[in-house]
């Protein structure tokens, strides 16, 4: 628990209150998501894990969204997919401009 509290610490940069907890959860859900990607993949149910990767990827977007101050904590969209899919876009372009193969 303390090495995740002291590795959040270095990523979400206004450790108060609610974008600590928002900020958790998403990557806690995330990286759930990606052990049952993983799993799923392992047992040939290559469907099943492109969705559960692709859920995790959304979050992980999330999180960053909020961490780069690129949404507040209180505009989160509850069901609105277009949204979520704009910060997965912008979270793709910034991992493409670091690919060097």
């Amino acid at each position: 628990r303390q090495l995740r509290i002291k590795m959040l610490k270095k990523m979400v940069t206004n450790p108060e209150g609610e974008e600590w907890c928002i900020s958790k959860h998403l990557l806690a859900s995330s990286m759930r998501l990606i052990e049952v990607g993983t799993k799923e993949l392992a047992q040939e149910k290559k469907e099943e894990a492109s969705e559960s990767f692709g859920s995790a990827f959304e979050l992980y977007s999330m999180f960053f969204a909020i961490n780069l101050r690129m949404i507040g904590t209180k505009s989160l969209p509850e069901k609105n997919k277009g949204i979520k899919n704009r910060f997965s876009a912008i979270v793709k372009k910034i991992v493409d401009c670091c690919r060097e193969w």
